[in-house]
């Protein structure tokens, strides 16, 4: 493994220029000579008058500017690019990563200079002292790497940790304010020392550089996006038991900041220096990793009142233990014509992803494609919104039950291969009636495998980018605080994560069977996370297509309905993101998203009553990043779509 090495600060696009000669050897497997852009419109916008707009200079058209409210954003179509594209749910993410690409930069650099603004500019979804996971694909070698950045559970927890105050007392009380407000929802983050890990393997720009449009944008300042405004509004008492937190999203007479209002965030950029110079271990020993444990200690809030609050167990020395892992990703072939790859566990959305399209593949979806899918990716039908909920059903069920963190609880079998066993999936496939939903699936049997408890514990806010580089290698990668503005819990800038309430609050059920999800010390708690890349064929020689999402729990349920609608229906990159979402985890309910209020979904969902599904209506907040590798007029491109329920933004080389 080659030395990890650290630079002075320095601006991408200077470092491109200055120090390309240094490049080489920076990373791993993608050292070579870097492939600099020198478009001075690439990473722009194309304004309705065909001129180059800067994101985030405030110019009219500029996508950076705060929309009056979050909602679905009618109009968008697909963009396309020759050499690379990175497509992200905020516009300065976006162009952060963009602007590394630009200047030689491979996709986990960009991706580092992605997490680093996310971290300020849309920190009710993801923060640098969160979680990720990340699917690489190396075009060189055209292997995909899974890489794991799961937050773990303090080593002095066990598995009442969520449920007792003094989790060896069975008598004693829940923690409070709640189990999300404490510090026990708080796990020892990993992030970070995930994309060190990538960094070392695929980087070729110097870590220290990858931070700078971070540290001018928290210390210049930047207009809150509407989404950052009304998750501070609506997470105001919270957030407001903790100084920190008041002094980054309250302005000085009280009041929470507002939507298009300019804040800067100073110790977010004192953070983000102390990151580039001294790399990733900055936040796991010395005075960051006392700040965090310190506040994840603290058992009284900075109200007036004191509010209780019951501490973390974590220590110095569980941030110091944490590692990053590499995975084997999870891979099967679908229809024999594509090759799909999602993240293995403790993320249960890969397993999920890829059982549902092995239980479709036993029927004919593309008989059942949208109306009109040049309007917003069309009007699904009632057929094929029945086959994909009812093969989510029985995946749902799989994964409630036996997908865990495979470090601590084995999958049943032969794990990944019996769960993907394509006979296996063939007699799933036989329990769909067309005419009738199942409503509740149960989970398959798997021979001698120990019995587990199904756990139904929801997963919440998120993000996602996909970046394709000049090079050909890519990143799928999901990044989360888990709930809206995570734990509440700030420190040196950036929030900490409830991430651990993505355990099972009980180790066991009603009966004392144990739940595969409990916590246990060092754990990594599940997930529904699911980074996928698509490649044409039967194996990873031709990328096709990368494409992730926000979500919590539902996200298997985007991730789905976008890869069918690309592969099974025919839908561009920006069609199949935009196509109203749809699914069912294993419940009753069969969601279909009314966000898009121009469509006329009535005799969609009438269908689907006929056929005995509870219908749910409500609008999803989904953020799907799609990038499809295609051929247009001739040529390969590169064809992005960004999902228009959020604000985020596709950029790549030339004014897109």
């Amino acid at each position: 493994m080659p030395q990890h090495r650290f630079f002075p600060l320095a601006t991408p696009l200077a470092l491109s220029l200055a120090v390309a000669t240094l490049l080489t050897g920076c990373g791993g497997s993608d050292s070579g000579s870097v492939a600099v852009d020198t478009n001075a419109d690439s990473c722009s916008v194309l304004s309705s008058s065909g001129s180059a707009v800067v994101v985030g200079s405030g110019v009219a058209g500029d996508p950076s500017a705060p929309e009056a409210s979050s909602g679905y954003r009618l109009g968008y179509k697909a963009k396309t690019a020759s050499k690379y594209m990175v497509v992200a749910n905020t516009p300065l993410a976006t162009k952060a990563g963009c602007d590394v690409l630009k200047a030689g930069g491979t996709a986990v650099d960009a991706a580092i200079a992605v997490q680093a603004v996310l971290g300020l500019v849309e920190p009710q979804s993801s923060t640098i002292a969160g979680s990720a996971f990340m699917l690489y694909y190396d075009a060189a070698t055209k292997k995909v790497r899974a890489y794991d950045g799961r937050e773990t559970a303090p080593a002095a927890a066990n598995g009442y940790y969520l449920a007792r105050q003094n989790q060896d007392d069975a008598g004693s009380p829940a923690p409070v304010p709640s189990a999300r407000r404490s510090g026990r929802s708080i796990g020892v983050p990993g992030v970070l020392r995930m994309l060190e890990l990538a960094h070392k393997d695929h980087g070729r720009m110097p870590w220290s550089g990858l931070f700078d449009e971070g540290i001018k944008l928290s210390n210049n300042g930047f207009k809150i996006p509407s989404r950052l405004g009304d998750a501070i509004a609506s997470n105001a008492s919270s957030l407001a038991l903790d100084a920190n937190a008041v002094a980054t999203y309250f302005k000085a007479d009280g009041t929470p900041r507002k939507t298009g209002e300019t804040m800067t965030n100073t110790a977010y950029a004192k953070t983000l220096t102390a990151l580039a110079e001294q790399g990733p271990s900055a936040m796991y020993t010395g005075q960051i990793a006392q700040d965090i444990v310190a506040k994840a200690k603290q058992s009284v809030g900075d109200d007036a009142a004191k509010t209780p609050i019951t501490p973390s167990l974590m220590t110095m020395a569980d941030l110091a233990a944490y590692k990053a892992k590499e995975r084997d990703p999870v891979c099967t072939t679908y229809r024999n014509s594509y090759y799909v790859c999602s993240m293995s566990p403790p993320s249960s959305g890969g397993i999920a992803v890829t059982q549902a399209l092995g239980i479709l593949e036993n029927f004919n979806l593309s008989s059942y494609g949208p109306t009109d899918p040049a309007n917003e990716g069309g009007i699904p039908s009632v057929m094929g919104v029945h086959l994909v909920s009812e093969a989510e059903r029985l995946a749902y069920a799989d994964r409630d039950t036996y997908v865990a963190d495979t470090d601590f609880v084995p999958l049943p079998a032969k794990g990944v291969t019996s769960m993907l066993d394509k006979n296996y999936l063939k007699s799933r496939a036989a329990l769909i009636s067309t005419d009738k939903s199942m409503g509740i699936a149960s989970p398959g049997t798997f021979g001698s495998a120990t019995s587990y408890a199904a756990d139904k514990t929801v997963e919440h806010g998120t993000t996602h980018f996909s970046i394709v580089d000049s090079y050909g290698n890519v990143v799928s990668m999901t990044t989360t605080v888990e709930s809206s503005m995570g734990s509440f819990h700030m420190v040196g800038g950036f929030l900490l994560t409830n991430q651990l309430t993505d355990f099972s609050a009980a180790p066991t059920d009603a009966q004392g069977v144990p739940v595969a999800n409990r916590v246990e010390a060092g754990k990594r708690p599940r997930s529904t996370m699911a980074p996928t890349l698509v490649f044409k064929g039967t194996d990873a020689s031709n990328f096709l297509m990368a494409t992730g999402s926000p979500g919590g729990g539902t996200i298997i349920q985007y991730v789905v309905k976008t890869v069918v609608g690309a592969l099974d229906w025919g839908l561009d990159a920006q069609q199949a993101t935009s196509l109203v979402n749809f699914g069912a985890t294993n419940s009753r309910t069969t969601s279909v998203d009314g966000a898009n209020t121009t469509l006329n979904l009535t005799p969609l969902v009438d269908g689907l009553k006929a056929k005995g599904h509870t219908v749910s209506t409500s609008a999803q907040s989904s953020g799907i990043s799609t990038i499809v590798r295609t051929q247009k007029n001739g040529a390969t491109v590169l064809e992005g779509g960004v999902d228009p329920r959020r604000e985020g933004l596709v950029l790549g080389n030339g004014a897109l």
